[in-house]
C-alpha cells in the first residue's frame, strides 16, 4: 500500500478511528491492531511474504529470550543465529542473481562457459529496512543494551510497525520497542503536528520528487544523444527527486505515527544545505548512517588507530551502504565515491567541523559558506549520476557528456519547456526548506502565529498545489526497491 494511494487515504482513518475512540482503553487491543493493520498494509502489495516477516519476528524473539542465558559462548551462537537468518534472507532475496552473474561473468573472462541456475526472484518490499530493525534488537540485547522482551505481542508491532515498514526510518529497538509497552493518549497538539508533516511529506513526494522523476527519467533513458548541458539538468532533476521521495517518505511516516501516539526517530536533517560531505552524511538517511557507525563501522574501531585503520574502516562501511542500496556495480561506485569524498575530512580531523544549523541566527550563509554548500552539492550531484544509472558503463558515458562544449548550450528534451514550472517549484520548495531549517520538518512553525484563516489559506494552498500536480498513476517511492 502507498502512503500517496486512495487506498492509504481509507485505510488511515479507518485505523485511526479503530485505535482512539473503540480500543482506546485497552492497551494489548491496540497493539493487536497495530500488528493487523500493519500486516495488511504490507500484505496489500504480496500477501506471500507476510510469512517472510512473521519467521524474523519469531526467531529474532526467540533469541532474545534465550540470551538471558548466562552462558557467554550460546549468547554468541544466538546472535550470529539471528546474523545468518535474517541477512541470509535479505542476501538471497536481494543479492543471489547477482553474484551468480558475477561468478559466470569472472569466469567467462578466463574463457570458461558456465551455464548459471539463476532464480526469477521477486525482491520483497522493504526487506533491507526491518531486518535491520530486528538485527538492532538481537544485537542490543546481546551487549545488555537492551532487556529481552517477553511480550510477543509488542514486539511483533515494533517489527511490523506499519508506518516505517517499507521505507524507514531504520528504528533501534531500544527506542521504539518501549513504546508499546506504555499507555498512549491522544494528544491533540501532536496529531495536528503530524498531520502538518504528512502534509509538507506529500508535497515532497506528489509535487517535487514524481515531477522531477518524469523529466530525470526522460533524459536518462536517452543520455546518448542528450546536450552537456541536458544531462546536467536531469542530474539535477534526480538529486531532487530522490531527495523529494524519500525524505517524503520518511515526513509521512513521522508524521503518521505521532497520529498514534509514537515517536520516530528524524531521518533527514536539510542535507543539501550540508557545508562538507561529513555533515551531508549526519544529515541524510540518519537512521541507516547511524545503524552502520553503530553497528559497523565502530566495532571495526572507527575513526581510532592508525591511518590505515581510519581509511580501511572509511572505505567499507560507505562500501557496504553502497551494497546494501542494491545489487549493482553503480551503488558500489556511488559508495566508493562518498568515502573518497570523506576521508580527507577524516584524516584532517574536520570531519565534524560543521555541526551546528548553517546560518544559525541568520537570514543568509555567508561567502564562504555559499561556496562550501554548493561545493558539497555539485560532489552530491555527481555521485547520484552513477547511483541512478542502470551501469557503470552509462555512468561513465553520461558523466563524458556533461564535459563537453555542449554544456552551455541550451537544454533540449522531451517536454523541456512545461520543466521550468517544475524548476520554479523546486525553487520555491528549497525557499521553504531554508526557512525552516532549525525546525524537524520545513513547515512544522510557518504560519503558527498567523492568523487562522491565513494559517488555513496556506495549508490549502499546499493540498491544492498537490491535487494539481499529482501523476494520473500512484508512483511507487525509489527506497520500495531496497
Amino acid at each position: 500500500m502507498l502512503f500517496n494511494s486512495i487506498d492509504f487515504a481509507v485505510f488511515l482513518p479507518i485505523v485511526f478511528f479503530l485505535y482512539w475512540f473503540a480500543l482506546q482503553k485497552n492497551l494489548k487491543s491496540q497493539n493487536i491492531l497495530i500488528v493487523i493493520a500493519s500486516y495488511v498494509f504490507y500484505g496489500w502489495w504480496d500477501w506471500r511474504f507476510l510469512a517472510l516477516i512473521l519467521f524474523s519476528t519469531l526467531v529474532d524473539f526467540w533469541v532474545g529470550r534465550q540470551m538471558e542465558s548466562p552462558s557467554a559462548r550460546k549468547r554468541k551462537i544466538l546472535l550470529w543465529i539471528s546474523i545468518s537468518v535474517n541477512l541470509g534472507f535479505l542476501g538471497f532475496f536481494k543479492y543471489y542473481n547477482f553474484f551468480v552473474d558475477n561468478f559466470v561473468e569472472a569466469f567467462s573472462f578466463f574463457g570458461s562457459d558456465i551455464k548459471p541456475y539463476t532464480l526469477n526472484i521477486i525482491l520483497p518490499v522493504g526487506i533491507s529496512f526491518y531486518t535491520f530493525q530486528t538485527l538492532s534488537y538481537s544485537i542490543d540485547v546481546y551487549r545488555k543494551k537492551l532487556e529481552p522482551t517477553k511480550d510477543f505481542l509488542a514486539f511483533a508491532a515494533f517489527v511490523s510497525f506499519f508506518p516505517q515498514l517499507v521505507a524507514g526510518p531504520i528504528e533501534r529497538a531500544t527506542h521504539l520497542l518501549p513504546q508499546f509497552y506504555s499507555k498512549r493518549k491522544f494528544d491533540y497538539t501532536l496529531a495536528v503536528d503530524g498531520l502538518r508533516q504528512i502534509l509538507w511529506g506529500l508535497f515532497k513526494k506528489v509535487v517535487i520528487a514524481d515531477n522531477c522523476a518524469e523529466y530525470a527519467n526522460i533524459i536518462f533513458s536517452n543520455s546518448d544523444s542528450a546536450s552537456g548541458s541536458t544531462l546536467l539538468l536531469g542530474a539535477l532533476f534526480f538529486t531532487f527527486q530522490i531527495y523529494g521521495d524519500f525524505s517524503g517518505y520518511s515526513d509521512i511516516a513521522i508524521g503518521t505515527s505521532r497520529l498514534f501516539g509514537f515517536d520516530l526517530m528524524r531521518n533527514f536533517a536539510y542535507p543539501y544545505f550540508s557545508r562538507d560531505i561529513a555533515e551531508f552524511w549526519r544529515r541524510w538517511h540518519i537512521s541507516l548512517s547511524t545503524w552502520f557507525r553503530d553497528y559497523l563501522y565502530i566495532p571495526l574501531g572507527g575513526s581510532q588507530g592508525s591511518i590505515w585503520t581510519k581509511i580501511r574502516n572509511t572505505f567499507v562501511i560507505f562500501l557496504v551502504s553502497g551494497f546494501w542500496h542494491g545489487a549493482n556495480w553503480t551503488f558500489v561506485a556511488w559508495g566508493f565515491l562518498n568515502a573518497l569524498y570523506f576521508l580527507p575530512l577524516l584524516l584532517s580531523n574536520r570531519n565534524r567541523t560543521n555541526l551546528e544549523t548553517i546560518a544559525k541566527n541568520r537570514v543568509l550563509p555567508s561567502f564562504v559558506e555559499l561556496g562550501q554548500i554548493l561545493t558539497t552539492f555539485s560532489l552530491t550531484v555527481f555521485a547520484w549520476i552513477f547511483f541512478r544509472s542502470e551501469s557503470l558503463k552509462q555512468a561513465i558515458d553520461y558523466v563524458s557528456g556533461i564535459f563537453t562544449l555542449s554544456l552551455f548550450s541550451k537544454p533540449a528534451f522531451q517536454g523541456s519547456s512545461a520543466s521550468y514550472i517544475i524548476l520554479l517549484l523546486v525553487t520555491v520548495f528549497l525557499f521553504v526548506e531554508w526557512l525552516g531549517r532549525d525546525d524537524q520538518f520545513a513547515i512544522a512553525k510557518l504560519g503558527l502565529n498567523w492568523k487562522r484563516g491565513a494559517r488555513w489559506s496556506m495549508y490549502a494552498v499546499i493540498i491544492f498545489v498537490i491535487g494539481m500536480f499529482m501523476q494520473t498513476e500512484e508512483t511507487p517511492f525509489i527506497y520500495f526497491q531496497f
